[in-house]
């Protein structure tokens, strides 16, 4: 059976965020697949309800077995195990997992939508990517990786951790 690649991105601020990120990294090998890569740990400001606690976010790379549906299904229980609430949209949270990439794949159904329509306007996302795959083509907008974070216009400080 062929694997797939598929781009999540981890992030956190509330809690112990760096032990956050590694159990949920630990739970994603368990239940999806094999990390390839993974970027360093990057803060940055809350986008969107910017009243909360810095994030810590980190893009991982993963080959697994499963479908794009079945990655979604297994996120939200790694999610629900780690303590998330879906309380508030954009509010703060010990771990949130999102999708970013799956293969070459343009998906959208009713709970997944892929590549994650707001990668390019968001440098906490685009600044962890680029320092893994640089070169990665977006399949809608057809741009690199790296020029996508140097069109981005969100003005939020990216730092590595």
């Amino acid at each position: 059976m062929r694997k797939s690649q598929v781009v999540l991105l981890l992030g956190g601020n509330l809690g112990n965020r760096v032990q956050n990120l590694s159990k949920a990294l630990e739970a994603l090998q368990q239940d999806i697949g094999t990390v390839q890569k993974k970027s360093s740990i990057y803060e940055t400001a809350a986008w969107g309800i910017t009243d909360q606690p810095n994030f810590l976010n980190q893009v991982v790379i993963i080959k697994t077995h499963l479908t794009a549906q079945e990655v979604i299904k297994k996120i939200f229980i790694i999610e629900k195990q780690l303590g998330r609430e879906r309380l508030i949209k954009m509010g703060p949270r010990l771990i949130d997992i999102d999708i970013l990439f799956y293969d070459n794949k343009i998906i959208e159904e009713e709970n997944l939508i892929i590549p994650h329509p707001r990668i390019q306007e968001r440098k906490f996302v685009l600044e962890p990517l680029n320092e893994i795959i640089p070169n990665y083509i977006h399949p809608i907008i057809n741009k690199s990786v790296q020029l996508l974070l140097q069109e981005c216009t969100d003005t939020l400080n990216v730092k590595k951790f």
